[in-house]
């Protein structure tokens, strides 16, 4: 007494996938691309500089904030 089935004949087995393609690394293109991003991102850190995000003295702010006044929110 079989309570699962099996009185039927095993499925037959599925054919194999075909074979993938081979893939060829472009490897000389892949060199010459991380070359020219490397030198572009040499480049833009050059331009930069510090002086673009450095807005302060090294002894910080010595005005008060300029603030408006107090303000009643959601009214």
């Amino acid at each position: 007494m079989c309570f699962f089935g099996g009185g039927s004949a095993p499925a037959p087995m599925p054919a194999p996938p075909p074979p993938l393609p081979q893939m060829v690394a472009p490897i000389e293109a892949n060199t010459e691309a991380r070359a020219a991003g490397d030198e572009e991102r040499r480049r833009r850190a050059a331009a930069s500089g510090r002086s673009d995000t450095i807005l302060t003295g090294g002894l910080g702010l010595k005005d008060q904030a300029q603030t408006g006044g107090k303000k009643l929110l959601g009214g």
